[in-house]
């Protein structure tokens, strides 16, 4: 099991842990819990632990033309010091990985995969990259640390750091003497920086941000709040809304395909499913009665029909009621009313659009 190096920090604080991705992380915090801290970030600002996101690197001539011939989104339409939320798929279509690319320039990018698909994300790049292009794991080289609330450039600023700068863009920076990088992007829906310090200077850097924080009444915050918190906004997490057997249009992220590419990995399969319609969508749904949905919970229409599977479920902190991301068939439309199977109870939900709450990102 992999730990963050940050992890005595959690220890001291008595954090609840448990395993993400081969990785031992906070859940919550004694103190707080998942709703003071959910709560936080979207009142104030919290500060999350996130190292065991993946980092590789991309590193030679061509190695933007390369990407974009692998990954669905395309990178000419950002800028040097921008980011972008792309794909990684396979031959049918199935998705790898979600991921951002960092593109500092035409020759050098950085890449922000999920844990558990890290490695996987490597060696693919690696075994198509041509003899020019480098592609190094980083995973254990680099923490990530994000802060993210309405207050989270107040945060920023109380230590010198320039917070006006585009969502989706980076910056370098430091944090009493540490080099970091500072992107403007986040899992919650709440304007917010994740932040990215080279190792040995992880837990300066994230004392300073707890110091800092303080003052604006900010929280510690486990991955519980996060996943709370992206559900709310509909976010998808790879391994319940994106999958190898879950395409980008099934999951509605077909925004980070470059449909006017020629070609990258999966894109035959997915410009035909794109032509025929996709036979299965993700949906957003909310509970009408007390019952919480839970991932794997059937859904059935009025008929008693299966139509779909929920993917994520967990009680909403802001609305205090059930919401949910389902797998559900083409046919069924924002407004239907259906049932889910909640251990042998029938639990009422509605399909609803999202986001389920407010997005505050810009």
């Amino acid at each position: 099991m992999n730990t963050s190096p940050l992890n005595d920090k959690h220890l001291a604080l008595k954090a609840k842990m448990s395993d993400f991705g081969g990785w031992m992380m906070p859940i919550e915090y004694p103190g707080s819990g998942v709703l003071i801290e959910h709560t936080a970030v979207r009142e104030r600002v919290g500060i999350f632990d996130v190292s065991h996101l993946g980092k590789a690197s991309v590193i030679g001539p061509g190695a933007l033309n390369f990407l974009n011939t692998i990954l669905t989104n395309d990178l000419e339409k950002i800028g040097d010091g921008s980011a972008q939320y792309t794909l990684l798929c396979d031959e049918n279509g199935g998705v790898v990985d979600d991921l951002i690319v960092y593109r500092k320039s035409e020759t050098d990018l950085f890449l922000v995969p999920n844990a558990s698909n890290t490695a996987e994300v490597v060696r693919i790049l690696q075994e198509k990259a041509p003899v020019a292009v480098t592609v190094k794991n980083l995973h254990t080289e680099y923490a990530v640390i994000a802060i993210q609330g309405p207050l989270a450039p107040k945060v920023l600023e109380s230590l010198g750091i320039k917070a006006d700068i585009e969502y989706m863009a980076f910056t370098h920076s430091n944090i009493s003497g540490a080099e970091v990088i500072v992107c403007r992007t986040g899992y919650t829906g709440e304007l917010g920086f994740e932040i990215l310090p080279k190792i040995a200077d992880s837990s300066l850097v994230w004392d300073r941000l707890v110091e800092a924080m303080k003052e604006f009444d900010g929280v510690v915050c486990g991955l519980g709040a996060r996943d709370t918190l992206r559900t709310e906004m509909g976010y998808p997490l790879h391994g319940h809304e994106l999958s190898p057997e879950i395409s980008p249009l099934q999951a509605n992220t077909s925004w980070a395909v470059g449909w006017d590419k020629n070609l990258f990995l999966g894109s035959k399969v997915l410009k035909n499913e794109k032509e025929a319609g996709p036979k299965r969508r993700s949906m957003a749904l909310k509970s009408l009665d007390k019952n919480i949905p839970r991932a794997g919970m059937v859904v059935k229409n009025a008929e008693g029909q299966v139509v779909g599977e929920v993917t994520s479920g967990t009680f909403s902190p802001s609305l205090k009621i059930g919401i949910a991301l389902a797998q559900v068939n083409s046919d069924i439309k924002v407004g239907d009313k259906l049932v889910i199977d909640v251990r042998g109870r029938q639990g009422d939900i509605e399909v609803v659009k999202l986001p389920f709450v407010t997005s505050h990102v810009r």
